[in-house]
């Protein structure tokens, strides 16, 4: 299993296998804090080789700095399939949220989970905006 795209990201979208991605960063910036990001998506792109063949479940989570989930998770399963002439099969993920709360400046992380596993975790950093003299 190789994770090919793991992203923060404004916007995504899946179009017949083809992932969309708008817009991938590490950083938001707020005038005051609790704050909520309106919207974004965590993009996801994993490739499973023929003999990884069959049933892999995984999840998402946004974890604050205490270690507590605060956004909504993504669980769920994923069935690999190789169609006979080909090696490995590609599958994408993308969990979309809406209004996500941040209630302290600092660092949280997004961890992708498959089998249980952690495959890959994004930092992100939230910062309130100097204010101007």
């Amino acid at each position: 299993m190789n994770v090919e795209a793991f992203l923060l990201c404004d916007a995504a979208t899946d179009q017949h296998g083809k992932l969309n991605v708008l817009g991938a960063f590490d950083n938001i910036f707020f005038k005051q804090m609790p704050a909520r990001q309106p919207s974004c998506s965590v993009a996801t792109r994993i490739r499973f080789d023929k003999i990884e063949e069959g049933l892999h479940s995984f999840r998402i989570h946004i974890i604050n700095q205490d270690g507590v989930n605060i956004g909504p998770k993504l669980e769920g399963k994923i069935d690999t399939r190789p169609a006979p002439n080909l090696d490995s099969v590609v599958t994408n993920v993308i969990l979309n949220i809406q209004g996500l709360e941040f209630k302290q400046k600092g660092k949280y992380r997004i961890d992708l989970a498959v089998d249980g596993q952690i495959q890959a975790s994004l930092p992100l950093w939230v910062s309130q905006v100097p204010e101007q003299p």
